[in-house]
């Protein structure tokens, strides 16, 4: 997989051979949890926040 560019800080980050599409990857510069959404070309967006059911 080819290198990606973070958009949230426009590091450029490296994922590791057999990254799959779905998949969560971190961006070593600024931290921000990016999903996987293409690997061929290779692209990443910013991942989807996790909703609290707070016990509901």
């Amino acid at each position: 997989m080819s290198t990606v560019i973070c958009p949230e800080c426009e590091a450029e980050i490296t994922p590791d051979a057999g990254t799959e599409v779905g998949e969560i990857i971190v961006c070593s510069d600024c931290g921000v949890d990016l999903e996987v959404i293409s690997v061929d070309p290779a692209a990443v967006q910013l991942a989807p926040m996790e909703q609290e059911d707070w016990g509901e």
